[in-house]
């Protein structure tokens, strides 16, 4: 049993709780910087397309480098990785926060996502490597607060900072703790997982740094340049190729960058599945409802991250709770009551109109995000929990690619939904009112100024569309729940690298 490890007699929660926060800051970062592109647009008087390289570069360079986390995990120790991820996130936070100009803090967002991708799969590793099976819940609810609370309550951070102060504050918050971070990591952290003479294999870095990196970029710059973009569609087949070369070359390999035989475990591939499904349909909220507040309804960006914030504290309240409940019930008795309210909750949102009450909004919202705490930790740790220890550093780097390719796809998949109906509503309502004024629509190519009240109700109805195309997503998800159970692994075989016959997982109903 899973006792025979002496970690899980008593976990180094010290170092975990440096993990955390190193964890923390890198998250919260990732979403930080949203609110203050305008900010940044201005001052250094580049245009939108230069500017949403600040986040979309930062997406890019963490999905080249998820995938290869395996890799790193696996061939150095744990003090050293996170020192050297730690350091440069730190290194550049730095240069960020006194970037003389655009390019140098382009870079510098560059510096600190090579060392954001990291952090993720080494905390989630350590964690199963610390924990036996029967106590993991517990501990990634745990996790479940860093890596759900911190990206929500970056807009709400933001948006408060920004409006009292400089975009570089953004910054100048975030040094001091990843400096500290730092300083304890140097002098605390001590290695947990063991470590293998594995040689990287640069042919398929290079091959999942061109699959993984074509997807997001293309699939995150379809929602604004149009999927009929040559660049946009050119650079997803690019990947696709690079990426189907790719998995090929793994399934070949003894010692692949990135193991995609466990995928035969059942409960692993199940969750995954759902997971991303959940990502696709959680994009929704956190991009539709920005558009809806600010640009339809005319609320501040301060307000609307305070719409944002009672999801973010009730999620950070309840991802150790829902540890605990995982631990004794299972993932699926949670999946499914989670994905009901958040398929309840989307449905209601697909309703919202001009009218809508802010405090309704910050309801379901909320609702919403409850909903959402219930499923996502427990499916993924139920998913990991079959897989033999020799291929944990695998299966969160799948997890952590997973999630941000899915989201990618999901935001370019809304955006496209919303504004596709907004122009055939934008079209529909002008026609209605040509008819109403008795005279002809114009002729086609024709310059017309569409009055702003249409140009609302269209955007409306683009995103009532939108929401309700999210909620047949997460019915989707609600179905894959009802396939869930509950695992273990055989001990027996948790250190036999070959995993190639997924039976050697017991599973028993949930």
């Amino acid at each position: 049993m899973s006792t025979n490890n002496p970690l899980h007699a008593k976990p180094p929660y010290g170092m975990i709780a440096i993990l955390f926060i190193g964890a923390f800051v890198s998250l919260l970062n990732e979403t930080l910087l949203n609110v203050a592109l305008p900010s940044i647009m201005t001052e250094f008087e580049v245009k939108p397309t230069a500017v949403q390289w600040l986040s979309t570069g930062y997406m890019l360079v963490n999905g080249i480098l998820i995938p290869a986390s395996a890799f790193f995990i696996q061939r150095f120790s744990d003090k050293k990785l996170f020192i050297t991820a730690m350091f440069l996130f730190t290194v550049g936070t730095f240069t960020a926060s006194i970037a003389p100009e655009f390019s140098v803090l382009l870079a510098a967002r560059m510096i600190q996502a090579s060392g954001s991708a990291i952090m993720m799969p080494l905390l989630m590793n350590v964690m199963l490597a610390a924990f036996p099976v029967e106590k993991r819940g517990t501990a990634m609810g745990m996790f479940g607060i860093v890596m759900i609370t911190a990206p929500a309550i970056g807009p709400t951070l933001s948006g408060w900072l920004v409006e009292h102060y400089s975009w570089r504050m953004l910054f100048n918050i975030v040094l001091p703790i990843a400096l500290l971070t730092l300083i304890l990591a140097i002098f605390k952290l001590k290695d947990v997982t063991p470590q293998r003479a594995i040689k990287l294999d640069v042919l398929s870095l290079i091959l999942s740094s061109i699959g993984f990196g074509g997807l997001l970029y293309g699939f995150s710059t379809a929602g604004d340049n149009g999927w009929d973009d040559p660049f946009v569609y050119g650079t997803i087949i690019v990947g696709a190729v690079a990426l189907i070369t790719f998995i090929m070359r793994q399934l070949s390999m003894d010692e692949p960058l990135l193991e995609f035989r466990i995928f035969k475990y059942p409960m692993f591939a199940l969750s995954s599945a759902i997971s991303i499904v959940i990502a696709i349909a959680m994009f929704s909220a956190m991009i539709l409802m920005p558009i809806y507040v600010q640009t339809i309804r005319g609320i501040s960006p301060m307000d609307s991250g305070l719409l944002m914030l009672p999801g973010a504290i009730v999620m950070g309240i309840m991802s150790p709770i829902t540890g605990r409940l995982f631990d004794k019930y299972g993932a699926r008795t949670l999946a499914v009551i989670g994905l009901t309210i958040t398929v309840i909750t989307s449905y209601f949102f697909s309703r919202i109109g001009m009218e809508t009450a802010y405090s309704t909004l910050v309801i379901l919202y909320t609702f919403r995000m409850f909903g959402m705490s219930m499923v996502m930790m427990p499916v993924m740790t139920n998913g990991l929990n079959q897989l033999p220890a020799i291929n944990n550093p695998h299966g969160t780097a799948m997890n952590n690619t997973l999630q941000q390719v899915s989201g990618a796809i999901g935001s370019a998949l809304l955006i496209t939904v919303m504004n596709n109906r907004t122009k055939t509503r934008t079209e529909e309502l002008l026609a209605d009112t040509a008819g109403t004024m008795n005279s002809s629509p114009p002729a086609t190519g024709t310059e017309i100024e569409i009055p702003q009240e249409i140009v609302n109700q269209a955007m409306l109805n683009g995103i009532n569309f939108s929401f309700l195309i999210s909620t047949l997503i997460a019915v989707i998800a609600l179905i894959l729940a009802l396939f869930i159970k509950r695992v273990k692994p055989d001990y027996g075989k948790e250190n036999d690298s070959d995993n190639s016959d997924a039976a050697h997982a017991t599973t028993t109903e949930n």
